[in-house]
């Protein structure tokens, strides 16, 4: 029997609850939460399942706790996420930025030891596309997708082609919401993103396998990052 004090979807559902609260302002920055006895009653959930989400939140830096005062909101994410993604999803796409993070990284350190002058030609030509669509002040949705697709495919592995073509929904879920935050964000934000796929691609092109796996798991884990960047 499933233990439901520590059901972790419903931990997932607390999770959203409370980001959707602090991004809403109901807790301010700075300001402390309830007590957990009070949060857990007001959720409808035990203590260790409140525990469980308080903790996805301290990973995402949204809030941190203080010994013997409490858990305090550190982060305030941008109102825009919650008008990209229903509540209920975040926590999903959460999950596949860290599947991502993991597969892509591995599959670029097979692409620096793997990679042609043609990967490398695909690669520079989705980066190119976009560029372009920065400067336009388009998504670029598909030219993202289509880098890490090239990248995978420098890999010389099929199965990792497989995988991001089967998460393709999901992946461009997740890309339509960290790039429509970017084209709102600070001009150093959209630079960022450039400068990390230019770091992907570079280390790539220096056959090192090391650097171009931690390169993708920058990037990814940073993309992730950008849904939780705070707003004012």
């Amino acid at each position: 029997m499933q233990d439901t004090r520590r059901d972790p979807s419903r931990a997932d559902q607390v999770h959203d609850r409370l980001l959707a609260d602090i991004v809403a302002g109901t807790y301010p920055l700075q300001s402390r939460l309830p007590p957990e006895e009070v949060l857990a009653q007001t959720c409808g959930v035990s203590r260790p399942v409140l525990r469980m989400a308080l903790a996805r939140l301290r990973e995402d830096g949204i809030i941190t706790s203080r010994r013997g005062s409490g858990n305090y909101v550190t982060r305030r994410p941008d109102r825009a996420v919650m008008d990209f993604v229903p509540l209920g999803s975040i926590t999903d796409i959460r999950r596949c930025y860290e599947f991502r993070a993991d597969v892509e990284s591995a599959a670029a350190a097979w692409a620096a030891r793997r990679r042609t002058e043609a990967d490398l030609a695909a690669m520079e030509a989705a980066q190119a596309q976009l560029a372009g669509s920065y400067r336009q002040q388009q998504l670029g949705v598909e030219a993202d997708h289509q880098l890490h697709l090239a990248v995978a495919r420098a890999s010389g592995n099929p199965f990792y082609v497989t995988v991001l073509e089967s998460l393709a929904t999901q992946i461009a879920f997740g890309m339509t919401l960290s790039r429509s935050l970017t084209l709102q964000g600070a001009p150093d934000r959209q630079a960022k993103v450039e400068a990390e796929h230019r770091a992907l691609i570079e280390a790539i092109r220096a056959a090192d396998p090391e650097a171009a796996a931690a390169a993708m798991r920058r990037h990814i884990i940073a993309a992730r990052d950008r849904m939780f960047e705070g707003g004012d």
